[in-house]
């Protein structure tokens, strides 16, 4: 038999300092400035007192910025390869049709930032004012944030700790103007790791309208969905509904997690290779191949995320 362990307590993201050292166990952990990892450490000194620790000095920053910003919405995949950052530029593309909307993309895929290339602005880089930091606009109503931006090259490996990461996010949220948003969509990594525990965390006090859910058909997959609903329902975020993605193929012994679990299904797009290639050009699928069943059904998805979220009130 397995011995069954306790899950480690992992510390909250918003009390890690940006220059922790790798394993912190957070400044509000009893074990704070008293741990083996804290040696060295800038703050261990401050960390080790009795003094009350306040919140994180980003957070009113953060919910000031956010307070101009009308739906949140993220997007999360259990494993890689399944089209999330690919969903989540149509998903923005879409918003963006209607000229009356608002629409910004952050890209909190630290390691692996797709998304300046999917909207073919790869070459482009943030510039700063003194209102912040500005997102680089796809189109006039199209805003986009990512740390694919700030590297020297495309080839360039990301290789940042927990609390580097975290601090970047934040970042994003506080230090960006994104203005007056009717839609702000999240891509995130494969999984449940540090980028997504960040993202709960500040968004805390302002607030995540709900969760879009990328998985393909196959049984494999089931698994990585039911750890994305576990994880949604652990940290309070309510999930929209799943969308099957790259659903070409009937699977005559697949199960449907939707009826498992409960959870919505929002839709299925069919494979087209067509998709990857507007990914690789930058280009709006939905605009280049509007006849294309695949269009349908991330317009009828689309449709069903703004009725969910009461989109025909912002529009």
């Amino acid at each position: 038999m397995l011995a069954v362990q306790r899950s480690a307590v992992v510390p909250d993201p918003v009390s890690v300092p940006s220059n922790a050292p790798e394993h912190c166990p957070g400044t509000e952990s009893e074990l704070a400035g008293k741990a083996d990892a804290c040696n060295g450490c800038a703050n261990q000194e401050i960390c080790a007192s009795n003094t009350p620790k306040g919140p994180d000095p980003a957070l009113p920053f953060i919910r000031d910025r956010m307070s101009t910003v009308k739906h949140k919405i993220l997007i999360l995949s259990g494993k890689g390869g399944v089209g999330k950052s690919t969903f989540t530029a149509q998903l923005g593309w879409a918003f963006a049709a209607d000229e009356q909307l608002q629409t910004g993309v952050m890209d909190v895929d630290i390691c692996g930032p797709s998304i300046p290339t999917i909207f073919g602005v790869a070459s482009e880089q943030v510039h700063s004012s003194s209102s912040g930091w500005s997102p680089v606009y796809v189109q006039d109503n199209l805003g986009i944030m990512s740390v694919g931006f700030m590297l020297p090259s495309s080839r360039e490996a990301v290789m940042w700790r927990g609390p580097k990461k975290n601090g970047l996010i934040a970042q994003f949220l506080k230090d960006v103007d994104w203005g007056d948003l009717d839609y702000l969509v999240i891509d995130t990594p494969p999984g449940t790791s540090d980028e997504h525990l960040s993202v709960v965390q500040y968004l805390k006090e302002s607030g995540i309208d709900g969760a879009v859910l990328v998985t393909t058909p196959q049984e494999v997959s089931l698994q990585d969905v039911r750890r994305e609903i576990d994880f949604c329902r652990k940290v309070g975020i309510r999930v929209l509904g799943l969308v099957e993605n790259m659903s070409g193929f009937v699977c005559p012994g697949c199960k449907t997690e939707t009826k498992e679990t409960g959870i919505q299904l929002l839709g299925k797009v069919p494979l087209d290779p067509r998709i990857g290639k507007s990914a690789d050009y930058g280009v709006s699928f939905l605009d280049e191949y509007p006849d294309s069943p695949a269009s349908d059904a991330y317009l009828n998805i689309i449709d069903k995320i703004k009725k969910i979220l009461g989109g025909e009130s912002a529009m």
